[in-house]
């Protein structure tokens, strides 16, 4: 095999190879041979099939199995012999395909992974901002949890719905006069404050007394489920019947007891556990956030063309969407394509540099993803899906690419926690407002 090097420009690479016919034919007399020693043919016995006759029946097949055997193993040798590790499929652009005595010839054109110099971990210094659970926070998520189970009272004294009562009203929706189908209905409570009720529904309601009778206006939503009555004003004849007060729950044993624990203190240490695992969550998001910021400063390698492309173009595919949804940020709304196009492209090639980084910190570092961690992730997300495990599982079981988009994920944690070891970090108590905050840095990237 010959090899002669065409391109050397930055992290692409080209050659010009050429592998001899006289390999090509003693691959494939070997094969040709491989062939009669198993193939049978009427008239004669096994084996013994003239060398002639099967270089006849099988020669183009075979020799077209050689050249594309050739064309592979010949790349990568090139890439082995020369240490070159390619960041994508190497391009093959074959110039001649030998007839009879002729050699094979081919440009082999492929883009590199860079060289990634290992940073100073020990360099690295951090905060570790963390937060505990307040008494009050406690207290909110009990009142909430309360509020899920509260009951109601029949209200006694002489005044109108307020905010957080239940009205129970007889009512009959119009549109021009004509009572709509599915807009009436009798006994209906209807909770002051609640959702799911047509905008001004139940703000018309307020202050009305049982036994009182009313006549309220609303109109029903641009993108109301029923086309008929979508835009469409509308009145709706209520009769009040009955006025309810919500009957807060007693923060006491009994309520725990309603949630499956035995003691209100049993249940204040689990939603305590609770709270604390979401703010550990915060905290190992942000000191991440900070980390990759501070080995974005370090990494100053190039970035593969075509890896930058390919994540800039699943950014802008979801900033296409955004926009036709009307849903981008409007931030990004006031801005021209040309300037959305350079600032995600320089998000896309800071993305790719920080997983080119972590990839090559994890294998210089022998990082890797166990099976049983495999598995419990395959685990985690069946449980998404209550009911269909099992099946989930065997989804996994039978589509190995689908298990291992879960693999990177975890590789990642991995890297980042064996970075975080040997770091400098400082672990600071801080209020969950100063946590949670934004920072000042483009938060984008």
């Amino acid at each position: 095999m010959n090899v002669t090097e065409t391109l050397s420009d930055g992290l692409r690479r080209g050659f010009a190879i050429t592998v001899q016919h006289a390999d090509l034919e003693e691959k494939r007399a070997a094969k040709l041979a491989e062939i009669g020693r198993s193939i049978k043919l009427p008239g004669f016995r096994p084996g013994k099939v003239p060398a002639s006759l099967v270089r006849q029946r099988y020669g183009a097949a075979v020799m077209a199995d050689v050249l594309e055997e050739s064309v592979q193993d010949a790349t990568r040798q090139v890439l082995d012999d020369r240490g070159l590790r390619p960041a994508a499929q190497p391009k093959v652009d074959v110039k001649q395909m030998p007839q009879t005595d002729e050699d094979l010839q081919f440009e082999l054109e492929v883009e590199l992974l860079p060289d990634v110099a290992m940073p100073d971990f020990g360099a690295i210094s951090l905060v570790r901002y963390k937060a505990e659970p307040a008494a009050d926070a406690v207290d909110t998520t009990l009142t909430e949890l309360g509020s899920r189970t509260e009951g109601t009272v029949e209200v006694t004294e002489d005044r109108g719905a307020q905010a957080g009562d239940t009205l129970t009203v007889d009512f009959v929706g119009k549109v021009d006069d004509v009572a709509f189908p599915g807009g009436t209905g009798t006994a209906m409570p209807v909770k002051l404050g609640g959702t799911g009720f047509i905008p001004g529904f139940w703000e018309g309601m307020e202050g009305m007394r049982p036994g009182e009778e009313r006549q309220i206006n609303v109109t029903f939503p641009a993108e109301y489920h029923a086309a008929e009555l979508a835009g469409k004003p509308a009145t709706f004849d209520i009769k009040a019947t009955k006025l309810e007060s919500p009957a807060p729950v007693a923060m006491d044993d009994a309520f725990a007891g309603k949630l499956g624990f035995e003691t209100l203190d049993e249940l204040r240490q689990v939603v305590t556990q609770q709270i604390q695992r979401e703010y550990d969550q915060v905290s190992r998001m942000r000191i991440k956030r900070d980390l990759l910021d501070a080995l974005s400063k370090t990494a100053e390698f190039p970035v593969p063309p075509s890896m930058a492309e390919a994540e800039f173009n699943q950014i802008w595919q979801r900033i296409e969407s955004d926009r036709t949804a009307g849903k981008l940020d409007e931030e990004d709304a006031a801005k021209d394509e040309a300037t959305l196009r350079t600032e995600y492209g320089a998000i896309a090639e800071r993305r790719v540099r920080l997983g080119l980084l972590l990839s090559e910190i994890g294998r210089t570092n022998g990082i890797q993803v166990q099976p049983d961690e495999m598995t419990r992730a395959m685990r985690a997300e069946a449980s998404k899906y209550q009911g269909q495990e099992g099946a989930v599982m065997e989804f996994f079981r039978k589509n190995p690419q689908a298990a291992e988009n879960l693999r990177g994920p975890i590789y990642e944690d991995k890297v980042i926690d064996f970075i975080l070891e040997l770091a400098k970090v400082e672990d600071k108590v801080v209020p969950i407002e100063e946590l949670s905050a934004e920072p000042a840095t483009d938060a984008a990237a």
